[in-house]
Formats: C-alpha cells, sequence, structure tokens
C-alpha cells in the first residue's frame, strides 16, 4: 500500500500528459470535466474549514497538478471543439445555459467572469502571496528569538521549543511555495483567454472553410461551445483562485473561517443597531420595502445577540466561582506551590522594560549569552533562569534568589550608566556614589552625556542591563556547586557516553554512582575548577575509585588529572610567585585530621587557628602590594584541609597542590605561612 502511494502522484502526472496527447472521446472528457468541477469545490471548502494554512501544507503542489489538469482539459476540448465541432453534454450544456437563446448576453456573461477571473481574484491571490512570503521571511529571526525567550524563562520544554521552530519553518515554506505556485494560476488565466479567442476564430475558419457552414450557424455553434469550454474551466480556476487566496490571507486562528466570520462580524450588537439605523434612512429615500426588511432583521439579530451576551456574562461569573471554590478544595491545589526554581531573578516594575522585548530589553538575551559563557567557562549545565516582576521590591530594585532564597539584591538607575575606577582613571568625575553589586567594588553612576569623558580618563563604564548580567554570572559561579545536582550530571554523562560509551559504561554503576559522582564534581565547581573535561575527569575516577570511595580524595586525583586546565586558569604566566606553607604547619594540619565514615575534618586549637590565619593574612597583604594574585601551594595531602580552613576568613583564596602545577611552570615562593 506504500509503495502504491509513493507512485500514485508519478501516475496521476503521467496520465494528466497522455490527456493532452491521445485522442479523448467526448464521454469520458465529460467524467473529466465533471471531476475537475468536484474537485475545485473539495479544494476551497477545505481551505475554508482550515484552521491554519499548515493545514495544507501541500496547497502548492496541489495547484500546480490541478493547473496542468485543468490545462490538459482545455487542450483536448479544443481539439474536439475544432475537429468536430462538439465536445460532449458538459460543455454544450453551459454554453446553451449561460447564452439562455442570446448569443451576445452570453459572450458578455462569459468575458466579465473571464476578467474577474484575471484582473481581481488572480492578481489579487499572486500579490498577497507575495507579500505574505516577504513578512513571514522577515518575521523569522524574532520568532526564533521569542521561542528561545519562552525557553530560557520556562515556559514551554524543549520539544515545544523544537516544534515551534519546526512550524516557523514549514510556515516559511509553505509562504514562499505559494508566492511561485501563484504564478501557475495567473498563467492559467491568461492561457484560458488565448485559447477562447483561438477557438472561436479557428472555429470559424474550419466551420465556413473545411465544413460548409454558413457564417451565422458556425459562428453560433462554435461560440457557444467556446463559451461553455471557457466556462468549464474557469469556474474550476475561480474556485481553486478563491482557495488560494483564502489560504494565503488566513491568520492563525483556533476556529475555521465560517466560524471566525460569525464571531468577529455579528459579535458588537451596537455595529448592529446602527446598521439598522442606516437602512431605515435609506429606505425613506428610496425603496422602502427591502431596507425597511432589512432593517428589521438587523434589530432581532442585535436584540438576540444583546441577549445572549447577558446570559453568557451571569453564566461565566457563576463557572469562574464555582472553578475557584473547587479549585481551593482540591487536596492537590498545593502542589504547585512545592515547586522550587533553581535560580530566580525578581525586579521591579521599573527594570521591566529590560526584560520586554517589544520595549528593546535584551535581557532575555543576556540569559541566554550567561548559559553559554558558563557552559564553555566551567562546564556546568546552568539551569532555567527564572525571570518574573515582583511588585513589592522598590521599582528599580533586583534579586537574585538560588532554590528559593534571597542570596543577593541590587538597585539601579535608569538613564545612568556605572563608572568604576579601574585603577588608570587620571582624575574624579562627579556623579552618585555607589557600590557595584557583583564584586562590592565603590562605583558612580553617571549620565549618558558623561560616558565619553568617563571612558577617556580611564573608567570602566557599563549599562544597567550589563550590571544585571555581571551580577547574575557571578552569583550562579559562586553556587555552581549547588545549581549541579544529580539531574544535570545525568544529562553531562549521557552526553559523554554518546562519543566515549566505553568509560560510562566501566564506571557507571559497577564502581561509581550518580551521586558521588556528583559530589565530586561540586567539590570541583565550588573551587572554580572547570568540568567541561568530562573525558578526563571520569577515566580519573575509573582509575582510583576502585582504592576508595572517599570523595575528598577522589576530588583530589581529578584535581591531579585536570593539572594543566588548573594551572592555566590560576597561574597566568610561566613565571610566578606562590605562599607555601611551613612543614610544621602541614604537619600540624595532618595530626589535626579526623576521619569517620561521613568524612574528614580538622580539630584544630582556636589559637591555632587564629595564628595561622593572622601568618596567613600578612603573607597576602605582600603580595597584594605587589598587585599580584594570591596563591597558597601546598603538599597533596594538606591542600583540602588548609583550603577548608581558610574559605570563611579569606573567601576565593587560591589553594594549589605541587601535583596539580604544569612541569613548564616555574615557581618562586615569596613568603611561608607558618604556625
Amino acid at each position: 500500500m506504500a509503495r502504491f502511494g509513493d507512485m500514485f502522484i508519478a501516475v496521476l502526472i503521467v496520465a494528466i500528459v497522455l490527456i493532452i496527447i491521445l485522442p479523448i472521446p467526448s464521454i469520458v472528457l465529460d467524467i473529466l470535466l465533471a471531476i475537475n468541477i468536484a474537485l475545485s469545490v473539495i479544494i476551497l471548502l477545505n481551505a475554508i474549514y482550515a484552521k491554519t494554512a499548515l493545514e495544507l501544507s501541500i496547497f502548492p503542489s496541489l495547484l500546480l497538478i490541478t493547473t496542468l489538469y485543468r490545462l490538459s482539459l482545455n487542450i483536448t476540448a479544443a481539439k474536439l471543439v475544432l475537429a468536430e465541432g462538439e465536445a460532449g453534454q458538459v460543455i454544450a450544456g453551459f454554453g446553451a445555459f449561460v447564452a439562455g437563446g442570446n448569443l451576445v448576453v452570453g459572450f458578455i456573461v462569459f468575458l466579465i467572469i473571464m476578467i474577474v477571473q484575471f484582473m481581481v481574484i488572480t492578481k489579487g491571490s499572486e500579490r498577497v502571496s507575495e507579500v505574505a512570503a516577504r513578512f513571514t521571511l522577515d518575521a523569522m529571526p524574532g520568532k526564533q528569538m521569542a521561542i528561545d525567550a519562552d525557553l530560557n524563562s520556562g515556559l514551554i520544554n524543549e520539544t515545544e521549543a523544537k516544534e515551534r521552530r519546526r512550524n516557523i519553518q514549514r510556515e516559511a515554506d509553505f509562504y514562499g511555495a505559494m508566492d511561485g505556485a501563484s504564478k501557475f494560476v495567473k498563467g492559467d488565466a491568461v492561457a484560458g483567454i488565448l485559447i477562447t479567442f483561438i477557438n472561436i476564430i479557428g472555429g470559424l475558419i474550419i466551420g465556413m472553410v473545411m465544413r460548409g457552414e454558413e457564417i451565422s450557424a458556425a459562428f453560433t455553434n462554435y461560440t457557444i461551445l467556446t463559451i461553455g469550454d471557457g466556462l468549464v474551466s474557469q469556474i474550476p480556476a475561480l474556485l481553486i483562485s478563491t482557495a488560494t487566496g483564502i489560504i494565503v490571507t488566513k491568520a492563525a486562528s483556533d476556529a475555521n473561517l465560517s466560524q471566525d466570520l460569525l464571531k468577529q462580524i455579528f459579535r458588537n450588537p451596537k455595529v448592529l443597531f446602527l446598521a439598522a439605523g442606516l437602512c431605515i434612512i435609506l429606505g425613506l429615500f428610496l425603496d422602502p420595502i427591502p431596507f425597511f426588511v432589512l432593517s428589521a432583521s438587523l434589530v432581532f439579530i442585535g436584540y438576540t445577540l444583546l441577549k445572549q451576551q447577558k446570559q453568557d456574562e451571569k453564566l461565566e461569573e457563576v463557572q469562574v466561582q464555582e472553578s475557584e471554590v473547587e479549585e481551593i478544595r482540591k487536596p492537590e491545589n498545593v502542589i504547585t506551590l512545592l515547586q522550587v526554581d533553581p535560580i530566580e531573578l525578581e525586579f521591579g516594575y521599573g527594570i521591566i522594560p529590560l526584560a520586554d522585548v517589544n520595549q528593546g530589553g535584551d535581557l532575555l538575551d543576556r540569559v541566554v549569552m550567561i548559559r553559554r559563557q558558563l557552559a564553555l567557562e566551567l562546564g556546568m549545565i546552568v539551569p532555567i533562569i527564572r525571570l518574573r516582576d515582583n511588585i513589592q521590591l522598590n521599582p528599580n530594585e533586583y534579586v537574585i534568589k538560588i532554590k528559593g532564597v534571597e542570596i543577593s539584591k541590587g538597585d539601579l538607575m535608569f538613564d545612568h550608566f556605572m563608572a568604576m575606577n579601574s585603577g588608570l582613571a587620571e582624575e574624579d568625575i562627579d556623579g552618585i556614589k555607589t557600590i557595584e553589586p557583583a564584586f562590592g567594588l565603590p562605583a558612580i553612576w553617571i549620565s549618558e552625556s558623561q560616558r565619553d569623558r568617563a571612558e577617556m580618563l580611564g573608567y570602566t563604564v557599563v549599562d544597567p542591563p550589563s550590571i544585571i548580567a555581571t551580577h547574575l554570572t557571578e552569583i550562579i559561579k559562586k553556587y555552581a556547586h549547588e545549581l549541579t545536582g544529580r539531574q544535570e550530571v545525568q544529562t553531562l554523562i549521557d552526553n559523554v557516553k554518546q562519543s566515549y560509551p566505553a568509560i560510562v559504561d566501566e564506571l557507571i554503576p559497577k564502581v561509581m554512582t550518580i551521586g558521588e559522582i556528583q559530589k565530586v564534581l561540586a567539590n570541583l565547581l565550588k573551587e572554580g575548577v572547570s568540568i567541561r573535561d568530562m573525558v578526563t575527569i571520569l577515566e580519573t575516577l575509573a582509575d582510583y575509585a576502585p582504592v576508595t570511595h572517599d570523595p575528598d580524595m577522589l576530588t583530589e586525583y581529578v584535581r591531579q588529572g585536570l593539572g594543566r586546565a588548573i594551572t592555566k586558569k590560576f597561574i597566568y604566566d610561566t613565571k610566578s610567585n606562590v605562599i607555601t606553607l611551613d612543614p610544621k604547619l602541614e604537619q600540624v594540619i595532618m595530626d589535626s585530621v579526623q576521619r569517620t565514615e561521613h568524612g574528614s575534618y580538622l580539630t584544630l586549637e582556636p589559637e591555632t587557628t587564629n595564628r595561622i590565619l593572622s601568618n596567613l593574612s600578612k603573607q597576602l597583604q605582600r603580595l597584594l602590594q605587589l598587585g599580584q594574585q594570591p596563591v597558597i601551594l601546598a603538599s597533596p595531602i594538606v591542600r583540602l584541609y588548609f583550603k577548608r580552613l581558610t574559605e570563611q576568613s579569606v573567601p576565593g583564596l587560591v589553594v594549589l597542590s605541587y601535583n596539580e602545577l604544569d612541569p613548564n611552570v616555574e615557581i618562586q615562593s615569596v613568603g611561608m605561612v607558618s604556625v
């Protein structure tokens, strides 16, 4: 059956071509003409009842096939008319019916139908097809951006986004094809006019010269046949041209054309009452009967519609009240309230223009770029970032939440820019002093007129959307270890498995679980180490997990495997100054490590801890005064515990082990932390 379906169109096209070539009896022609009329009616009704243009996506190809079929019938009918002086009962019946005993009137009516078909319907459909194709193609980028914005804001999922993108592409292809296919309709109308005159002139010549008929008899016979032939072809052409116009002018709707027409034209009783009044005025000066009857009909329809609307409003109010009560009674109506978004950005109503694409806001695009940037920089999958307005906030205030808890917030000044002294500014500038929210640096709000001067003086100047984007990026980096859960880890592993299935099959679930891998990745992200090289991470875990399942120890092994990348991230030059730990201090730390089945921790006395942190602070100050990034170098066993010791008092401190360093990097100790 499927094979026959593939061959059907090919057989149909060949059969249409054979109709042009082979002699067709008049009885067969009658059947083919009847099929043509019925087919055009079917196409028109489908166009009327289609809700969207894509429901008839085959229409451009169908237009070409029906046009070719109609022309083949035209040519066959012309052969019969000229060769035999008759072309079957259908053509003769149409010609006699339209002529109605008056050949001149019939011919004029026929010409009017052809002019309407060519000048109005065909040319209008062609123009609408051109405009629809151009505007559809022009709107594609905006529609794609709207889909990306809905996807990033969580309104739709990935499957729905793919389906919308596919529909947009199909819509563009459809209107582009309709633009070309409408040219066939125009050509068909021109061909019909030419064939009409050829039939009349050729028929007169053949009738008088070859058949010896009188001029009046020949003119009458061939004109009637020509009119019939033209109508039999032009009426289906008129129907299909109308269907073409309906398809290309159809806007997306949840109902068909008939339902939309009734709902939109007869939806306002006031309009019907005004139209009835106008009909009464016209009836006073013109023939009163038709206008008064029409006026009474409009008043009756308007009154019925007004009464129905009042009933619908009352019924809607009752339904809304019942639904609200029913919703409150449902025990599961609290389920949606339990959902906690991983990342939320709430803002006051004054910041809404930054997130509204229609007002020129690009905050949604920046959120997309943040997810891409962090995927490249840290290798993490950033969850959907929920953007929402909050009327409880100040107009220009925004809040960043992680798992429903407020983490940070900031204030903006619209029509202002934030200028920060990078240390190279030559002089001060006037403005409103503030604090940059992402890094806590002193800054100044300046007006747009001061922007160029501030940049020339060496200030770093950023606009409000960039402030929010930078702040959000730094918060996500800081809490990356919390945002990378088991589901995100599973996605990362599935991605690796597509290219490296052997690694995944060896490690999971025989040696490690997803939860154990997630703890190692969280440890890496907590210290700003990228997990993008998942292949190296999984291979290292496969090597050492059979020996130990301690996530802290496995993290240290993975860091050694990522040593080159870690060195590149935290040590910028081939020669670098670092601070080392006194061997005595390392021994004190090792002696204070307590290992339990739930993990390891330090048990240093508070006095010892204070001495270590005090000495560390002095060493850090020396490097900071030299303008260098402080880096602490420790032995592999001590590195993790010293990092935990200092993460509360010195957050963000880079602590590396000797085994993580790239052999090509030269280091020099410029200080030592002691007890």
